[in-house]
């Protein structure tokens, strides 16, 4: 068993990070419950939602980043009031996941691994084929996380169940200690 340390008057940020289309929002709604269980009061959080409710609408590297530091402020005082987050989004730059380290005391990072060429073949992403710029994989270098406390791979051949089942035993092999 894996133990993690955390602040116990804080609240933990669970990012669930991957490409866009491996299956980071459907995991997190599946996983939801299970999280809340584990750690108590959580909000769940999908980065688009996030840039839509704020109108981020840029998508470059820069673009990116300035959202990063936004969004870790606003995570920092949820987080500060007890309150964990289990949030879903992209988050590919090295630059971006440190932003969320430094700022946020509880972190704790799942890594949903998924080939960018089978994603594509699926065609379940649209915007694929729709934008030709500022996508992940395409004109902007992914920065895979090498330490990611959780690693899932989602070779696009399981159901959202089976991949739940999966995130569910490797969190499982984890204890939570809050000190």
């Amino acid at each position: 068993m894996k133990i993690k340390k955390f602040n116990k008057k804080k609240g933990i940020l669970i990012w669930i990070t991957g490409l866009s289309g491996s299956g980071k929002s459907s995991i997190a709604k599946k996983i939801y419950p299970t999280v809340i269980k584990k750690i108590g009061p959580t909000i769940l959080i999908n980065g688009d939602d996030l840039r839509k409710s704020f109108k981020l609408y840029g998508y470059s590297s820069n673009d990116r980043v300035e959202n990063a530091s936004k969004f870790s402020k606003l995570f920092n005082i949820i987080t500060n009031q007890n309150i964990s987050i289990l949030f879903a989004a992209v988050g590919m730059k090295k630059k971006i996941r440190l932003i969320f380290k430094k700022s946020i005391k509880n972190y704790f990072e799942i890594y949903i691994e998924a080939d960018l060429k089978k994603i594509k073949n699926k065609k379940k992403k649209k915007m694929y084929k729709i934008h030709k710029s500022n996508i992940f994989g395409q004109d902007i270098i992914p920065e895979f996380p090498k330490n990611s406390d959780i690693k899932i791979n989602n070779d696009l051949k399981k159901n959202i169940n089976q991949l739940n089942n999966d995130l569910k035993n490797k969190l499982n092999k984890f204890k939570f200690v809050f000190i």
